[in-house]
């Protein structure tokens, strides 16, 4: 008698088989002749050495993943802030917008895929996509020391206390005139508008840069910026700069979150730029109902909407 082997998960079929096969070999079966004894075995046997061959077939393996792309990234050697820092780039790709179609630019600090930048670059391309925004190119910068880059000097102690540098914002503000942005002009189709986009600290920054360079951007987006700092010596001396701001032709959008002395610092700057320099004040937006952790993105969204709409459709 043959007798069926197998392996693995297969023994249990096989030693079910095997058990037959003795009974059908040893036992009389009344009216049973031999050719209907050889019948039933083929069948028997043609079924079990089936089942191997289908628990055999390896299962499909998972397609290999590849990265997902949403842009661009390089590095820039930086002599202004003796480093290496990465930039990350998105260019929206509306409908009909063709590829070398020269774009304005949107500079954010935390631009870190691990920052802001994803969220903003998603911004950017719903608003650019549904018509509600002029199509534009962001510019990341990712951070190495933000406390460093974001700030001015200060005479607080309590303020020299938050990072072991701090006060580097003139020599950040240099990296993005003289370093960052010939770069970006001689990697990608750009116009000369430009706009400067910041939180936090990186919206002291944008107020700061504002005040003190108001024609290195056209647009400004200053969002619960911490002008707490110094004990507010920023603020303090808002009036005497305005002038010069008003005269540069540069915009600001301005918001703040419900945290109260953020809120009260930004509603004090925008009083002073309402007297001094109200073209230069397009909207400032409370937003009491968002914290400091979360108005990033809500006023962010306003603020596209706001200094970059998009032209009307033209008429049939």
């Amino acid at each position: 008698m043959a007798w069926i082997y197998a392996s693995g998960r297969d023994v249990k079929h096989v030693a079910g088989a095997n058990a037959c096969l003795r009974t059908l070999c040893s036992a009389s079966f009344p009216g049973w002749g031999a050719r209907m004894r050889l019948i039933v075995l083929s069948l028997l046997l043609s079924a079990v050495s089936a089942t191997p061959l289908m628990a055999a077939e390896p299962a499909s393996q998972p397609a290999v993943a590849s990265p997902l792309a949403i842009g661009e990234t390089f590095t820039i050697e930086s002599r202004a802030l003796g480093e290496t820092r990465r930039i990350n780039v998105y260019r929206p790709k509306p409908w009909g917008l063709d590829p070398k179609t020269p774009l304005p630019v949107i500079y954010m600090p935390d631009g870190g895929i691990s920052e802001d930048f994803l969220h903003v670059a998603g911004l950017v391309q719903v608003l650019t996509g549904n018509g509600s925004m002029r199509p534009f190119l962001l510019v990341g910068i990712e951070n190495t020391e933000r406390r460093r880059d974001m700030t001015g000097p200060s005479n607080v102690a309590e303020d020299r206390k938050i990072a072991p540098r701090i006060g580097g914002s003139a020599a950040y503000r240099d990296f993005l005139r003289d370093e960052l942005m010939p770069q970006v002009r001689q990697r990608y189709p750009t116009t000369d508008e430009r706009a400067l986009i910041g939180e936090s600290l990186a919206g002291l920054f944008v107020v700061e840069t504002l005040l003190q360079e108001p024609t290195l951007f056209n647009s400004y987006i200053a969002l619960d910026p911490s002008l707490w700092w110094n004990r507010s010596a920023l603020l303090s001396g808002a009036g005497k700069q305005l002038p010069s701001v008003a005269r540069s032709g540069a915009r600001l959008f301005l918001a703040s979150s419900g945290q109260p002395e953020l809120a009260a610092s930004s509603a004090r700057l925008a009083a002073v730029m309402q007297q001094a320099s109200p073209a230069t004040l397009v909207k400032y937006q409370p937003l009491p109902e968002e914290t400091h952790a979360t108005i990033y993105h809500p006023a962010a969204l306003q603020a596209l909407r706001t200094l970059f709409p998009a032209p009307p459709p033209a008429s049939p």
